[in-house]
């Protein structure tokens, strides 16, 4: 595999991107519910970034250790298939053919328990590292469901002339830009859980990983489109004023 191809994603670009946002929300709107959930992905941001970094370090140990056991579960396997095959030719007294079929069933019984004793110890590092990613994962979508909620309250057919409420209406309380600002921030909050997302798998090779993470980038994604279609429902706003410009008198012989 070619390197230095691209630049990785990283943690920290992903923090400061998310910081940028929450102040730009806290700056427009202070007192919305949406503030608090800009701040708890910047805890799950600090998360990931925790889990990439120690989560590596124990993952290496794991894995050391178990390549360890799994060289003792085969030694011991093998001396005592060599130490049963020896007793077994060597006896002073011939062997039945009952005799053969327990031995053969018994080095069957050990290798199998050995295999299965492999296999375990050769998983057990990336399930470890599996466990805590889908728990972070599971947060995310969380989140990115918290963040829709959020956006599903704001109909842009409020703002039209022709809206009529009903007795069950509720305020919008707000203006047709700041309408269009908070959905904005939606989206973009809604991007960044898919980059944060991103982030773990970005050492991860695990195919369970990659696809829980697939999974939500595109839940990210077809949430985001919601979201623009009801900015793109927003009736027009107001025309920008041009400056008045005094038009300078032509000069003499132009």
């Amino acid at each position: 595999m070619t390197q230095g191809l691209h630049e990785p994603l990283e943690a920290p670009a992903v923090k400061a991107t998310v910081e940028a946002l929450y102040e730009r929300i806290e700056a427009r709107f202070p007192k919305r519910g949406l503030l608090g959930a800009c701040g708890d992905l910047v805890k799950l941001v600090d998360e990931v970034q925790d889990v990439a970094g120690a989560g590596q370090r124990r993952i290496r140990v794991a894995r050391y250790v178990s390549r360890v056991l799994m060289v003792v579960v085969i030694a011991v396997t093998v001396v005592a298939l060599v130490f049963a095959a020896r007793d077994a030719i060597t006896g002073e007294e011939d062997l039945s053919s009952v005799d053969l079929l327990d031995v053969a069933g018994t080095a069957i019984s050990d290798v199998v328990y050995a295999a299965i004793a492999i296999f375990f110890l050769w998983s057990f590092p990336e399930r470890l590292e599996r466990s805590r990613l889908l728990g972070l994962l599971h947060q995310l979508r969380s989140s990115a469901h918290v963040i829709d909620m959020h956006q599903l309250a704001k109909d842009p057919e409020q703002l039209k002339p022709s809206f009529r409420p009903s007795a069950k209406s509720t305020p919008l309380g707000m203006t047709r830009e700041e309408v269009e600002r908070y959905l904005d921030y939606c989206s973009e909050m809604l991007s960044l859980v898919g980059k944060t997302a991103a982030l773990c798998a970005e050492e991860s090779r695990d195919a369970v990983i990659l696809d829980a993470v697939s999974t939500l980038e595109n839940l990210t994604i077809g949430l985001s489109r919601k979201i623009w279609q009801k900015i793109s429902n927003l009736p027009p706003g107001d025309a920008p004023r041009r400056p008045n410009v005094v038009a300078e008198p032509a000069s003499p012989g132009v």
